[in-house]
């Protein structure tokens, strides 16, 4: 007997609709690898109806007053805590991710940050006016920009496309979502509870593949792009979007170093880092995968983190147990499974290694140490639960090698040293830096990387100014 897929929509202008030539994709539930939904495949025509359907509602959205904005952001902060359950659901279904940490650690700061940019919206401010040339006053105004094109990932794909809407809608602006083809469920729910409470036209979600995000980036009408996901993606919408010379948001890989000193607390900084380097089975830009830990305690930390990893649980959505669920897709698990069959000779699997059960696309949690600084699993994001293990000698060399890559999203230094948390705070090369801690995220602060990270800071004043533009006005006092 064959079961029935369930039926997502794109919302579109203020209803759901099917793509409009009736394609759809399979949704796979990466915890039992078996398809539970079908959904959208837009084209050309979907992106179509959703741009004109955000510019249209724009004016309006635009010229609603602060307080107006602040009010919608509220009720749906609201909303999605009165929903919390079924947007736990969906996102588990989507993911894999274990019911009762997305409950607890994924849906409250997203209540919270959609607070905190409803608090936001009534702050779009410019400079007070001011006399600069004798006879013309001049005023700074802060603007929405316009359509705002959001492509959100897969692994926080609740999380994150509340970082894109929340600051796009506070300032003003009007947006088309796209989730990614592998969890479009939570966002479609996240559209009906949205679109109940703003006008229509104001939020609009196209689901489909890489050519549906490439449609949209490339459509004439969005002032800016927006996206969280791969270097090579993020390259691409740079490449598309600089035809017409739209605003760019990237927030793309990581390869976070952890920089672990002889005089850390070696029980805390291996029970924290664990956690940090196997949440969501470490598929985190931020993720604590990249350790590095100076040569005297190098043996007692790795022989501390891989008891760590062999005592961390993997499992299915409703074991209160697990730390995390499964990898998302199949390729993921395929990409995760290449790097530990490609170590090099001198490369040791202190634990794990290896694929967990005969059903979805779980890995068990590994550590890999007797790395060298250019081995592909030190340079490339592996976006799984591995943590790696290389032995510094001195600051200046673990500071060369934590910088020592295309990434710069964020790190962490661990020492008790005030002096030398300062210096590697001030010279380590990525858009956070924690001591002491690692991963950690607060509404009030940015994040956002350098380099191959992409530019751009989600979360935030910063984050919510990246969704406005600036404008001069002078004015003549003679009339």
């Amino acid at each position: 007997m064959t079961t029935e897929l369930r039926r997502l929509r794109n919302y579109i202008d203020g209803e759901f609709r099917d793509a409009a030539d009736g394609r759809t994709i399979e949704v796979v539930n990466p915890a039992t690898g078996e398809a539970y939904a079908s959904s959208p495949l837009s084209g050309p025509d979907d992106v179509d109806a959703a741009m004109a359907a955000a510019a249209a509602a724009f004016p309006g959205w635009r010229d609603s007053t602060p307080a107006e904005r602040q009010r919608a952001l509220l009720k749906i902060a609201d909303a999605f805590e009165e929903r919390a359950e079924d947007l736990i659901a969906a996102e588990s279904e989507n993911c894999g991710k274990p019911i009762g940490l997305t409950r607890t650690e994924e849906l409250p700061p997203m209540v919270d940050q959609i607070r905190f940019f409803a608090g936001a919206a009534r702050l779009l401010e410019g400079r007070s006016a001011g006399e600069y040339m004798e006879g013309l006053t001049s005023i700074v105004r802060r603007e929405p920009v316009g359509v705002c094109a959001q492509v959100a990932p897969w692994n926080y794909p609740m999380m994150m496309a509340v970082w894109k809407f929340a600051p796009a809608l506070a300032a003003g602006n009007t947006v088309v979502l796209k989730p990614s083809d592998t969890t479009p469920a939570s966002t479609v729910l996240m559209a009906e509870i949205i679109g109940a409470i703003v006008p229509k036209g104001v939020f609009n979600v196209v689901c489909g593949d890489r050519d549906t995000g490439r449609a949209m980036v490339e459509h004439k009408t969005p002032a800016m792009a927006s996206i969280t996901g791969s270097v090579r993606a993020g390259m691409q919408v740079a490449e598309s979007a600089a035809k017409d010379l739209k605003r760019v948001h990237l927030e793309l890989g990581g390869k976070a170093p952890v920089v672990v000193f002889e005089d850390t607390d070696i029980a805390k900084a291996v029970e924290d880092i664990s956690v940090a380097g196997f949440f969501n089975a470490g598929q985190d830009c931020t993720a604590a995968t990249r350790v590095l830990v100076q040569e005297s305690i190098h043996d007692e930390f790795v022989t501390a983190l891989a008891k760590a990893a062999a005592d961390t649980k993997t499992g299915q959505p409703d074991d209160e147990d697990v730390l995390y669920g499964p990898l998302n897709n199949a390729n993921q698990l395929k990409q995760v499974s290449g790097f530990i069959e490609r170590l090099p000779a001198h490369a040791k699997v202190e634990t794990g290694g290896h694929q967990v059960g005969e059903k979805g696309y779980f890995y068990a949690p590994t550590v890999v140490s007797g790395l060298q600084q250019d081995d592909e699993i030190i340079q490339n994001e592996i976006f799984g639960p591995v943590i790696t293990v290389q032995s510094f000698t001195d600051e200046a060399q673990a500071l060369e090698w934590a910088n020592g890559v295309e990434f710069a999203l964020a790190s962490s230094v661990w020492t008790k040293d005030h002096g030398r948390a300062m210096r590697m705070s001030k010279n380590l090369d990525f858009g956070c830096v924690w001591i002491n801690t690692h991963i950690p995220l607060v509404a009030e602060m940015p994040h956002g990387g350098f380099k191959k990270s992409g530019y751009g800071k989600d979360l935030s004043a910063y984050g919510f100014e990246d969704y406005t533009r600036i404008k001069h006005v002078m004015t003549s006092l003679d009339g």
